[in-house]
């Protein structure tokens, strides 16, 4: 039989309060905590979503991650097609097994390479934008690798330089076979320094990709016999602009789809209403995941108003540079200073690296780019972001999650960091 798509459902936990400060429909705060049930378990949202990009967190194992508490892990599709391809994926039996990861598990469809092949624009997408306007951006120093047009996307590789083709159809193809529990419509990721003009017809072309992709994964849904059930999320994008984001977010509601992308680059002083505007149009029962996101004061601004579960690569990248988090910032771990102190990366951190090892050990194996390094700062930045959403979760549910932002908001940026 096709997968039965009763194993994938969300329910919610506790909501949010109303409030005079509440920027959804009549003051709505569209926060709660919830159960994201799939075929491979249980999410409790809110809910950080560690990224395996080619199905590997750098420098650490699935075990580890496991240890240090995440739930699930989000994967690129696009990364995945290249190497080792879809089809050694699917005879492994899915991207779970292919990892040794027993959790759910999160595609991205390749829509992000639409941006950052595309326009160069590799990692931050919550921005402080002032400028010009350009339909034909690019980011200093980078070679266009990403070509759209009305029926997909003509990638060049990053590997090799050869061509590949992306549309929903192929999109949804290789997610299949990748096998992840909850995968992504194929969506058009555009720059805030678009023009207007480019991010209408840029929010009709996602929807009519949305509208390929839902009937495409009913297609291979039926065809996959003996296959878990895969569910979709549509995309909402439409940049800053309330009346594209609400007006795209109607269009994705109006589709058959199992929870809600929200998209695209944000510029931070709108991250919130964004998601806001977008909660507003979408069903109670579909969760709503935001692409992409990692700095504090982002997360509890789109929890607020409706994010379930986050996913972005910062905490592994930036460890390898040396950034470390910590409940009072973000510090550099490389920095002189540190040389000789044997405490630590953060007081009361009761992670893998935190117990063992100290700042000076980090700081000379990530000085020295021993492999090490990498992981034991990824462990600790990774354990920083799942207990942060684990925490307000607790909150939530524990009917203090004001109280609970306005401290960590006021000790994590108390001395002007960057996070």
């Amino acid at each position: 039989m096709p997968g039965d798509r009763r194993a994938f459902s969300f329910e919610t936990t506790t909501q949010l309060p109303p409030s005079a400060q509440g920027k959804g429909r009549d003051g709505t705060r569209y926060g709660r905590s919830g159960i994201i049930h799939t075929p491979h378990g249980d999410i409790r949202t809110p809910a950080f979503v560690p990224v395996a990009t080619q199905a590997a967190i750098k420098g650490v194992l699935p075990e580890q991650m496991k240890e240090l508490g995440a739930q699930c892990l989000l994967s690129n599709a696009f990364h995945l097609f290249e190497r080792p391809g879809e089809a050694v994926i699917d005879e492994a039996g899915g991207l779970g097994r292919f990892m040794n990861w027993d959790g759910p598990t999160f595609t991205d469809s390749g829509g992000f390479q639409v941006l950052s092949l595309g326009a160069g624009f590799k990692k931050t997408l919550a921005m402080d934008v002032k400028g010009m306007k350009s339909d034909d951006v690019i980011a200093k120093g980078k070679e266009r690798m990403a070509f759209v047009d009305e029926d997909g996307v003509t990638f060049k590789s990053p590997l090799n330089g050869s061509k590949h083709r992306f549309s929903a159809e192929i999109s949804m193809g290789i997610q299949h076979k990748i096998g992840a529990d909850i995968m992504f419509a194929f969506d058009e990721l555009t720059t805030l320094m678009n023009t207007r003009a480019y991010q209408e017809r840029s929010v009709e072309r996602t929807f009519r990709w949305a509208q390929r992709c839902v009937a495409e994964h009913e297609r291979l849904t039926a065809a996959r016999v003996g296959k878990p059930y895969q569910a979709l999320y549509g995309v909402v994008q439409g940049a800053n602009y309330e009346d594209l984001r609400r007006h795209a977010a109607e269009q994705i509601a109006s589709l058959d789809f199992d929870g809600v992308g929200i998209g695209g680059a944000i510029e931070k002083r709108v991250i919130g209403d964004t998601c806001a505007w977008i909660a507003d149009a979408m069903p109670l029962s579909r969760p709503r995941h935001v692409l992409g996101i990692a700095s504090v004061d982002d997360i509890f601004a789109c929890v607020e108003n409706g994010g379930d579960t986050f996913d972005c690569v910062a905490p592994a990248r930036v460890g390898r540079n040396g950034a470390i988090y910590t409940h009072d910032g973000r510090y550099n771990i490389k920095r002189a200073g540190f040389k000789h102190d044997f405490g630590p990366l953060e007081e009361g951190c009761d992670c893998y690296t935190c117990t063992h090892y100290t700042r000076a050990y980090v700081d000379h194996l990530l000085r020295a780019r021993e492999l090490n390094g990498f992981t034991l700062a990824t462990i600790h930045n990774e354990h920083f972001f799942i207990t942060l959403l684990d925490d307000i979760r607790a909150s939530i549910d524990g009917g203090y999650f004001d109280e609970f932002r306005d401290q960590t908001l006021a000790h994590f940026y108390a001395n002007g960091s960057r996070g």
